[in-house]
């Protein structure tokens, strides 16, 4: 009975039927004749019998070895096509992407970056999920996820650290206009604060200057939420002070909607990283999304509004 034959040995048997002659066959694949002799011997011991008539200027095709022909072309043209398929997703990224982000970054900072890069690779089908929920990366098919926070680490994931985002208080001009500029952490027991809830807990501030830390307790204030979306519009709209991620608030410090409480103390920073699969061997169209990721969360030289001319 014969064996299965190996694909590769199929592919060498049509590559000799094309170009006639195991030389220059073997010039095409990159192989020592040697090798494509000895693999097409292989071959026809397998199949039981011979594919090949040698002579000492061509071979010429037995009626077995042009019966097999059509499909060891058939190889040929699904590797060749295979090898396309990977060569254009090299050069021009492509296919669906699926990220994990959270919601509140997505929304208030992520979103022109977002627009930019589904303009840009126009062939990449961008999935985004804003769920509050840690996702199985693998388990759950994503290609990367953003994090906010330390965890646990995953071994099976390979991380990679974005940026630490450092925390202030904030407010709208109205507000402070309205209700004064605290001069020290302890004034804020007398000011609107807008506290985030974490598990149905408000998160207590620990501000720090220097050497110095001073913890505000946050229970029983009168708004609490567990969106940092909705304290920070509510900030935007005067409704007090809110703790939120300097790179949140930068854009709205520029125009003037926001400006920055206690501007000397801050909030122990949130590291934000990636996590995805594998680094080796990582797809283009991952590859170009975390490039992308850092160049929008980088630092940036802070661009304060210019009052208009008199």
């Amino acid at each position: 009975m014969p064996t299965t034959p190996d694909p590769f040995d199929l592919m060498i048997f049509a590559r000799v039927a094309e170009t006639g002659s195991f030389s220059a066959a073997a010039e095409r694949l990159g192989l020592p004749k040697s090798t494509v002799s000895r693999r097409i011997t292989v071959l026809e011991a397998q199949l039981g019998e011979r594919l090949l008539q040698r002579s000492t200027r061509r071979n010429f095709l037995t009626e077995m070895g042009q019966r097999i022909l059509i499909p060891a072309e058939q190889i040929i043209h699904e590797v060749d096509a295979v090898m396309a398929v990977a060569e254009h997703r090299q050069v021009t990224p492509s296919g669906r992407l699926r990220v994990s982000v959270p919601g509140d970054l997505a929304a208030i900072s992520l979103a022109p970056m977002l627009a930019e890069f589904s303009k840009a690779y126009g062939e990449i089908q961008l999935e985004l999920d804003l769920s509050p929920r840690y996702v199985d990366v693998i388990a759950d098919g994503f290609d990367l996820a953003i994090r906010i926070g330390g965890e646990a680490q995953d071994l099976r994931l390979t991380t990679r650290h974005l940026v630490d985002l450092g925390i202030g208080l904030y407010a709208s001009p109205q507000y402070r206009d309205r209700a004064g500029q605290p001069d020290a952490p302890e004034a804020l027991a007398h000011h609107d604060v807008l506290v985030l809830l974490a598990d149905g807990v408000p998160v207590n501030w620990v501000l720090n200057k220097d050497a110095q830390s001073v913890a505000a307790d946050m229970s029983g204030r009168r708004v609490c939420a567990n969106s940092y979306e909705l304290l920070f519009r509510m900030a935007r709209s005067g409704a007090g002070i809110t703790a939120m991620p300097d790179l949140f608030a930068r854009p709205y410090l520029a125009s003037g909607e926001l400006v920055r409480i206690l501007p000397a103390w801050s909030l122990a920073p949130a590291m934000v990283r990636a996590v995805f699969p594998s680094r080796q061997l990582m797809p283009r169209k991952t590859r170009v999304f975390l490039d992308a990721l850092l160049g929008h969360l980088k630092p940036r030289p802070l661009r304060t509004a210019q009052p208009l001319p008199a």
